[in-house]
């Protein structure tokens, strides 16, 4: 049933969108005045240009929001169920983060390594044996986008990951992710490449949870992390997969997320003079990986000039 959902969903045209958006938001006076066939003033024809969304934004969802009020600016299939692939972490480091005691430590077993060989998922190349503490494998989960410190601390919060995957879907019905499941704790196509889905809606419901929280806010506003060995673990060296940090100016996060069925994708947040706006671009390339980033510029340009206009 989800396969047929997505496939319909993404027959549908970015022109289609962009036309049902346009007349869900056309103001009466602009309506009034189409009506007269009277010459639009300067001003209003300004005014339509911004309502009819940004150009060029190569995503089969999105979504854009203003992160203090919550105003939503534009958005596409808002609320189609999607795979979100790595984006699920965040709701991985949310559960983690609201269950606290961040500082006990967790020792890597060999399970944790095989299964992202396995998987053939992203890694924070975790060592068996080492002993991190949780909040240590929150800047592995979030920032290499490691599946082998998602499956970690879901060992240690759920107890096991089946708990902790209940306690994922029980976080998500308190938050109203109406559209959103969990299956698995790292958006990996287990046990099917639909199992663990969600809507460009919920995610940036989700996203701005996860911001709220000051732990989660610092750890995927670094472009890097470094933590220099000791007798209870290897060095490591973690690199941010999200690239806005660092060439667009005011990002602050927040995660990045594929698989072949997901597409690229991206759940992001930027400030500017003073506003915050938060969005979300789901599928907007397989092959380029650097399509849902130019998605997400194009998005929060035109989302930065409607709110100074």
């Amino acid at each position: 049933m989800r396969p047929q959902r997505l496939l319909i969903a993404r027959s549908v045209t970015a022109a289609g969108a962009g036309a049902i958006l346009a007349a869900a938001l056309a103001c009466p006076a602009q309506a009034a005045a189409g009506r007269a066939a009277t010459p639009a003033r300067p001003a209003v024809a300004a005014r339509a240009v911004a309502v009819r969304g940004p150009a060029g934004v190569q995503a089969a969802g999105a979504d854009l929001v203003n992160a203090a009020t919550g105003r939503r600016l534009w958005s596409r299939a808002l609320n189609t169920e999607r795979p979100i692939a790595s984006i699920t972490k965040v709701m991985t480091a949310l559960v983690v983060i609201r269950a606290g005691h961040l500082n006990r430590k967790i020792r890597i077993s060999q399970a944790v390594v095989t299964y992202v060989q396995e998987h053939d998922g992203s890694s924070a190349d975790l060592v068996a044996g080492d002993v991190l503490t949780a909040r240590q494998l929150l800047e592995g989960l979030l920032l290499p986008s490691g599946c082998d410190a998602a499956f970690a601390l879901a060992g240690a919060y759920g107890p096991g990951w089946r708990a902790f995957v209940r306690k994922m879907n029980a976080t998500a019905r308190a938050l109203g992710l109406r559209g959103t499941h969990f299956a698995n704790f790292d958006g990996l196509p287990w046990p099917t490449e639909y199992a663990t889905y969600s809507t460009p809606r919920d995610l940036i419901i989700l996203g701005r949870a996860a911001m709220r929280l000051p732990t989660f806010r610092d750890i995927v506003g670094q472009r890097t992390h470094y933590l220099p060995a000791t007798p209870l673990h290897h060095a490591y060296f973690w690199r941010n997969t999200n690239q806005l940090l660092g060439s667009y100016a005011g990002a602050s996060g927040i995660k990045t997320g594929f698989t072949l069925v997901a597409g690229h994708s991206l759940l992001f947040e930027a400030e500017r003079h003073g506003r915050t706006l938060i969005g979300v671009v789901l599928d907007s390339s397989v092959t380029n990986s650097t399509a849902s980033f130019t998605a997400a510029r194009r998005l929060l340009n035109w989302g930065f000039a409607v709110l100074r206009a």
